[in-house]
Parts: C-alpha cells; structure tokens; sequence
C-alpha cells in the first residue's frame, strides 16, 4: 500500500508555521508612501463627482456669456461711442457676478466636508493635513483658472466681432482672459481658505460676499468730507474696481492699475491660505 506523498509548502503555506497560526500573505499590490500626486488625484476625483461643481460654474459661464454678449449687442444696437474704452471691458459685468459662483465653489471645496463629517475620512486616508490643503487648493485654482480664462477669451472674442472697429492691443487682451482667470482662481482660493477658517459653509460664503460687495456700498455712503480719504480708499482697493483695472476701466483715476490688482490679490491669497493652514494643523476636526 502507497504512502501518500506530503502536501507541498507552496499547496499550503501555513503547513510550516509553528503552531498551525496562518501563514503570511503578501499582497501583490505593490506598496509605497502616498505622494502630493495621489492627494491631487483623489480631490480631482471628488470635486468633478459632485453637483455643487456643475451647477456653480455652469452658472458662472451661462452669466459671463449672457451678460457679455447682450451687453454688446445693445450698444450695437443703440449705436453708442464707447469713448475710447476698450471693448472687451464689457465682459466686467458678467465676470463680477460670475466670481460669486467661484466664491461659492472655493467654499465648498472644503467647508461641505466638514459639514457631512467627510472630513475625518479625507484625513484619515491622508493624515497629512498640509498635503490635503494644498492639493485642495491646486485642484481648485486650476479648474477656475481654466474655465474663467476660456470663458472669458471667448467672451471678448464675440464682443469684438458683434462692435466691430479696432482690435484691442495685446496687453488688454491678456489682461482681460488670463489676468482675469487668474485674479478670479485666486479670489476663489481665499473663499477656500475662509472656508478652512470658518468650517462652516453658510457662514464662510456670507463673508465672502461682503468682502466683495460691502467695501464699494460703504464708500457710496461716505457723504462726510472727514470720510473723503477712507472713501477714496475703499473705492480704489474694492474687488470691483480692481476687477475693472485689469479690463482698463476704473471708478477712479488713482488705485491700483495695469497688473498691480492681480498682485494684490496673490497676496491676499497667500495670507489668507497662510491662516488656513495654520487653522487645520492646530485645531481639532
């Protein structure tokens, strides 16, 4: 009679640990640290995923085009000298209100996590909170940087063609596509860190609004020759204005001009994602 032959070490892994424990198992996914790009990857995955990013800058186009083009097609209509302004600075009026849609999608980048508690799943998948931030922040400039410089360039771009006459010089043109989808990504990366700041969405947004609106109301309210200095500042430094300096058309004479606005707002910027990053590391979530 045959003895039968031992199970093979390969058939049965755990036949040669001590105790009959069960044996090791090495996953055939490959293992390594995570990286700033996976973090990149993960927060491109969530903000293309949800809705609020659709309908924000959905709206945000559907305002820069309408408010763009109607605008050039009733001074077509009426006929109006535009006195020497350039024509792509009708695209202002859409872009302003179109920065609300950027305010609201830079808040609920992160402030809709902490309001559903997602949050604490993003940092325990990445414990590093500067990375989760930053990539925040990458994602998001860039996605509002593109769509508003597109946005904006084919704005211009109908303006031109519906009033005719003659081309704008090529710094207006920069100014008025690139410098304005940069200016609007970084007014959208202060939302996201208010938003980092605030924790809370409604709260985060309402401030942001104000920050944009409340200095050029306050100022047409200054009526006190001793308010004339404060009055002239906040009309010079409000977001509007600086908004219209980068399409060459300003409320006032004096203020911030040609690049300066967008400077200014870099700053601003890089101040406020400061505090943000120092908020997240310090405090609980």
């Amino acid at each position: 009679m045959t003895t039968p032959a031992a199970p093979q070490a390969h058939e049965h892994p755990q036949a040669n640990v001590p105790g009959g424990l069960p044996g090791y198992y090495e996953s055939p996914i490959p293992i390594r640290r995570a990286t700033l790009g996976d973090a990149i990857a993960s927060e491109w995955t969530k903000i293309r995923s949800v809705r609020s990013t659709l309908w924000t800058l959905g709206v945000m186009v559907v305002l820069m085009l309408a408010i763009g083009l109607m605008s050039a097609l009733l001074i077509a209509a009426a006929d109006t000298d535009l006195a020497g302004e350039p024509v792509v600075a009708l695209g202002f009026f859409g872009v302003l209100l179109g920065s609300i849609c950027v305010i609201t999608l830079g808040v609920l980048t992160i402030g809709s996590e902490y309001s559903t508690g997602m949050i604490r799943t993003t940092l325990t998948a990445c414990p590093s909170r500067a990375r989760v931030l930053t990539a925040k922040a990458i994602v998001f400039f860039l996605l509002a940087f593109v769509i508003t410089t597109v946005t904006a360039t084919v704005v211009a771009v109908f303006q031109t063609a519906i009033l005719g006459g003659g081309i704008d010089s090529g710094s207006v043109w920069l100014r008025a596509t690139v410098g304005v989808g940069l200016y609007i990504a970084a007014l959208g990366l202060v939302s996201l860190a208010v938003g980092a700041i605030i924790r809370h969405s409604a709260g985060a947004i309402t401030v942001m609004i104000a920050v944009v609106l409340l200095p050029l109301v306050l100022a047409l309210f200054m009526f006190s020759d001793s308010l004339r200095g404060l009055q002239r500042f906040l009309f010079e430094y409000s977001i509007p204005n600086q908004l219209g300096a980068l399409y060459g058309s300003t409320v006032t004479e004096t203020g911030p001009s040609g690049w300066e606005p967008l400077l200014l707002m870099l700053a601003v910027a890089a101040v406020a994602m400061g505090g943000a990053y120092l908020a997240l590391d310090r405090r609980d979530v």
